[in-house]
Order: C-alpha cells, then structure tokens, then sequence
C-alpha cells in the first residue's frame, strides 16, 4: 500500500535538500580562493552539511517506516474487525453528510 506524508512534511524535505545542495555548491565556487580562516570555514561547513545530510535521511527513513506500520495496524484491524470498521466508515460518512448538507 502506498503512503501518504504530510504535505508540510515534504515541503520542509525538499528545502533542506534544497538548502544543502546551495551549500555544497558554494563551497565548491569558493574552492579555489585560498587563505587559513576560509579553509578552516570551508571544511567547517562541509562537516556540516554531511552531518545533516545523513540526519535528513535518517528523519526520512523513519517517517516512511511509521507511516508503513500506521498502514499496516489499520491493515490488521480492518481485517480483524470489519464490521466495526464499516460501522466506523459509516458514522464518519454520516456526520459528514450532515456538514455537508448544512452548507
């Protein structure tokens, strides 16, 4: 079954992805000036980058392995009870028939 993020969630992905690369690529137009203090900035934020690289991707990973188990505890109940879960279906319906039809 396929999964579904949180829209903000993505959004804030995708810009620090984003944000990384614009980092990276500074880096790599200031390589070629030289002088102590910016080697030592260049390398600084360089470790940086990786370090959060690597936490992006951790974050992702889990997002995706707790949105998964989320799909597959709903799975088992609907599976485990159905006619609760019709029940269930049912009610959510009705009630947003009600607002609805308010409208």
């Amino acid at each position: 079954m396929a999964t579904t993020q949180n829209p903000s969630k993505d959004k804030l992905v995708n810009d620090l992805k984003s944000l990384m690369s614009d980092a990276e690529e500074l880096l790599k137009l200031t390589a070629e000036q030289q002088g102590g203090k910016l080697d030592d900035l260049r390398a600084r934020i360089g470790d940086r980058v990786a370090i959060a690289r690597e936490r992006l991707a951790d974050a992702e990973a889990a997002i995706v392995d707790t949105g998964r188990k989320a799909v597959r505890v709903t799975d088992d109940y609907v599976h485990e009870n159905p006619w609760q879960s019709v029940g269930v279906a049912a009610g959510v319906a009705f009630l947003l028939g009600l607002l609805v039809s308010r409208r």
